[in-house]
């Protein structure tokens, strides 16, 4: 018959270490915390064979008592908690004290640390079956360095189970880049068998702030990017940071970092907030990129609920979830050209195009070979909202002025009176305007192929996808035609009775009020039974059991849902492209200018309702080097 007995340390901070050293990135960033919870403003971190030979960190923090070395070693030993109130508000990094132990307790570990007032420094080292940690003197300046060699050198099975020194080297430089974009006040180095893979200074101005990401992530990501900030005084929560723009969507989710009081978290709530806030506009199977931080009080969030603190669960989830979608979306619905003077002509033109002549859709073309949009050439810095862009030519050379350019083509349209018959292409004739305005999509010179619409703007050519274009201007008018009349609901002639769960069936009770906003009468009748008796009109031929399970399910995890507002566009966006011009429709030059002005008024008119680009900007750098020119 067994007994029980008590685990030698050892052996007890060996199965600790499972859970908090899985590789080398783990001992990183447990040792990159606690030098940042130190407050250290310059962090130099030195690593040999992926950080399976060496991992060596130097920091210029407040460093560590003598007496407290030994301590710092030991299991549940911290200075960052003293009670369950600081566990309840916690501000750093780190809090459990488990960190140094499990490191040590499978590998040769060596502390070496200095506070401001002692003379010299000390140096830690744990040896023997049972950690006895022996403390010696040391010269070293202000700060700690730790030194982790060897890892897993006792623990061979952990140690088959890690991979080539290229991918462990690229988890843990991928640790590094968080940490980096949490606390742009700190600078970093990062060397890789003596050489120099990172070395960022402290980056305080937003110029800096930029310049870091655009090193660590990509400078297209910095290139297409929105700049946020907006806080919510009433209940406490500030989000900072950008989010790419829709075109600049990716094929996975590895552009995605949000931070919460500057520790990074993988979060179900926040992640579908921001994926409702994206929804509108991203290509099918696309993710969208960002780097976000959120602000809130530390009581507001509890961050105890993973061993590697990459979860958090929030007190208030719904005021959350509702700020971060409000706040993302709206910033995204702002997208559009810049708004200039008054357009030339009328968006009243742009009805014959609400009558458009029955044609093929245009097919769809890769994502990936479109060109950047004219609002990504210059971001307006200026905006804290990120909501609007600024084009401005900066091109110079001895080409002919936007005046010139209008002569000219007038006169070329003087040769063909009537317009071309053999292929219906219209007077190219544009809009008498000031030189020195000129609307950010320019103005309609010709239509290609009946599908594209090709304009001239100050930076050179603008190519617009006119079906897509115009199916974005159509669906957002009916989307806000649907909103201003309201919700209209009609009864149903049967009905429909639902089997759920009681958990399920509690939550529509409670929701009853939201329900009823949204065009719903929903009644129960028994523990684990609703009917539906009253529906949206725009729903009527939905299949109704399913949307209101997926809106309960939505409303038990993140609080609320946005899958009835989602149907009902989706309904809205396949009325819009029924209702849009098609391929070979031919257009006026008027009716061309008016859509894209209707384009610069229009949320969203970046892309169409299936997320796909509707225009393209090509400068005349672009167009130069397709000649040669100046080569």
């Amino acid at each position: 018959m067994s007994r029980i007995h008590l685990l030698t340390p050892r052996l007890a901070n060996q199965i600790a270490a499972g859970e908090v050293v899985e590789r080398p990135a783990s001992v990183v960033k447990e040792i990159l915390e606690n030098s940042l919870d130190a407050g250290a403003g310059r962090i130099e971190l030195d690593i040999e064979q992926g950080g399976v030979k060496l991992i060596r960190l130097r920091d210029d923090g407040q460093g560590i008592e003598k007496d407290d070395l030994p301590l710092a070693l030991s299991r549940h030993a911290t200075s960052k908690i003293l009670n369950l109130d600081d566990l309840e508000a916690v501000e750093s990094l780190g809090f459990r004290g488990e960190a140094l132990a499990s490191i040590s307790s499978v590998s040769r570990l060596t502390l070496t640390s200095r506070t401001a007032d002692q003379e010299a420094g000390w140096q830690v080292q744990t040896e023997g079956r049972d950690m006895v940690a022996e403390v010696s003197p040391a010269a070293h300046p202000q700060g700690s360095t730790v030194e982790v060699r060897d890892l897993f050198f006792n623990t061979p099975a952990r140690r088959k189970f890690l991979k080539t020194e290229k991918t462990e080297f690229k988890h843990l430089e991928e640790v590094v880049k968080r940490l980096a974009l949490s606390r742009f006040d700190v600078g970093f180095t990062l060397r890789h068998n003596q050489k120099v893979i990172h070395q960022l200074r402290p980056a305080i101005s937003e110029t800096e702030q930029e310049r870091r990401i655009s090193t660590l992530l990509s400078p297209a990501f910095i290139e297409n990017a929105m700049k946020v900030d907006v806080s919510a005084e009433a209940s406490g929560l500030r989000l900072w940071g950008w989010v790419a723009l829709p075109t600049f969507s990716r094929s996975q989710a590895d552009l995605q970092y949000f931070f919460v009081n500057g520790r990074i978290i993988r979060d179900k709530v926040v992640a579908h907030a921001l994926r409702q806030a994206y929804q509108d506009v991203l290509y099918h199977g696309r993710h969208p990129a960002y780097v976000l931080y959120m602000e809130l009080d530390p009581k507001l969030v509890d961050v105890n609920v993973h061993p590697t603190k990459h979860e958090v669960r929030f007190r208030e989830t719904r005021l959350v979830h509702d700020f971060i979608f409000r706040t993302t979306h709206r910033v995204i619905a702002d997208i559009r050209p810049e708004q200039g003077s008054e357009p030339a002509i009328s968006g009243a033109a742009a009805s014959h195009l609400l009558s458009a002549a029955p044609g093929q859709s245009v097919t769809q073309q890769s994502f990936e070979q479109s060109r950047m949009p004219l609002h990504q050439l210059q971001r307006d810095s200026g905006n804290a909202a990120g909501a609007g862009f600024i084009s401005r030519a900066t091109y110079q050379s001895d080409r002919p002025g936007a005046g010139q350019v209008r002569d000219q083509i007038s006169a070329y349209g003087a040769l063909h009176p009537q317009g071309d018959s053999a292929t219906g292409m219209q007077p190219a004739s544009m809009p008498q305007a000031d030189d020195t305005e000129c609307p950010p999509l320019g103005y309609a010179i010709a239509q290609l192929h009946g599908v594209f619409v090709l304009a001239q703007n100050d930076a050179g050519l603008v190519v617009v996808d006119m079906h897509a274009a115009h199916e974005r201007v159509v669906y957002e008018r009916m989307k806000q035609a649907y909103e201003m009349e309201g919700v209209r609901s009609q009864p149903l002639l049967v009905p429909v009775s639902m089997a759920v769960s009681s958990m399920e069936a509690d939550c529509a009770e409670e929701q009853a009020q939201v329900f009823s906003k949204l065009g719903f009468e929903i009644a129960r009748m028994g523990e684990e039974t609703l009917v539906v008796r009253q529906v949206p009109v725009a729903l009527a031929s939905a299949d109704i059991s399913k949307l209101i399970l997926d809106v309960l399910g939505d409303m038990a995890q993140f609080g609320t849902s946005q899958k009835i507002q989602q149907h009902t566009n989706e309904l809205l966006a396949t009325m819009a492209c029924h209702g849009s011009v098609r391929a070979n429709r031919q257009l006026t030059i008027p009716e061309m200018n008016a859509l894209l002005r209707d384009m610069e008024r229009t949320e969203r008119s970046g892309q169409c309702n299936h997320g796909r680009p509707t225009w393209t900007q090509m400068s005349m750098n672009d167009l130069d080097s397709l000649f040669m020119r100046g080569q």
